[in-house]
């Protein structure tokens, strides 16, 4: 039987390579969006369906989640909406903090929230989220996004316990450096004290090293039909060496190596 899977966050990056990928292996697709009227991509894949969601709107969740599941049985839903927000805390204004937080967090939550009682119901399911390696360490002038990040890992895991219950499995991908238009997406917010940081974690994440959307959206693929209960899928080299090494030489040591990196800078 033709599996469905939602996924938030489709107009670009590791979502649109997700829905492409999922698309291609036969799956039916409901690709969601800010503005769907925009993609010129995945309109045109007969097996994908194009909705309108805001997840920071929570009537538009609601919405959103009623009509996809008058489509059809739905399998998987993959939380991937989200932005980067970087600069010193100081810089950052509350209307920015907030948005951030209701982002990538809350619209995680909220969003998973609209489908469990549908996956419970039918005693099967899977959440996949994007976090993100800086859901596992922190970094300099990125204090949100990784709280944001952070959030994510924390909820996840103690939601395992009510969920794994009724059959339904929710799984976190920790990609490192991608190369999407987060780049550009990302909010930045200067302040003359934190620029010297700023410009040395810039230039410290501007990197080759990076993954492809594309190769995301494989691990992606690999959660949504691996039938494993595994709740973390780090993936990315870069992702993978650096918490390898933060295991390894504990917190207070890696952090020392973060330092010493920017100062080299």
């Amino acid at each position: 039987m033709t599996k469905t899977i939602f996924i938030t966050g489709a107009s670009s990056g590791i979502g649109k390579a997700t829905a492409k990928l999922f698309a291609a292996k036969g799956w039916k697709v409901i690709a969601t969006m800010r503005k769907p009227a925009s993609e010129t991509e995945l309109n045109l894949l007969e097996n994908v369906t194009l909705l309108p969601l805001d997840v920071t709107d929570r009537r538009q969740i609601e919405a959103t989640t009623r009509k996809a599941l008058t489509l059809g049985e739905i399998d998987v839903v993959f939380n991937n909406a989200g932005y980067a927000l970087l600069g010193g805390l100081e810089a950052i204004t509350d209307d920015q903090l907030v948005h951030q937080m209701e982002t990538n967090f809350l619209g995680v939550v909220r969003v998973t929230q609209a489908f469990i009682p549908y996956f419970r119901e039918k005693k099967a399911g899977l959440f996949i989220t994007t976090g993100s390696s800086a859901g596992l360490m922190g970094f300099p002038v990125s204090s949100m996004y990784d709280a944001s990040k952070w959030a994510l890992e924390g909820w996840s895991e103690s939601l395992s316990f009510e969920l794994n219950q009724f059959g339904i499995s929710i799984k976190t991908i920790e990609p490192g450096l991608v190369a999407t238009e987060i780049g550009a997406k990302s909010v930045v917010a200067l302040h003359p004290a934190y620029q010297t940081l700023l410009d040395k974690f810039q230039a410290a994440i501007s990197t080759d090293q990076v993954s492809t959307s594309e190769q995301i959206a494989e691990v992606v693929y690999e959660a949504a039909t691996d039938g494993k209960n595994t709740l973390r899928y780090v993936c990315g080299e870069d992702a993978k060496a650096l918490y390898a090494r933060r295991l390894e030489v504990g917190d207070e040591a890696f952090r020392e190596g973060i330092k010493q990196m920017m100062n080299a800078l």
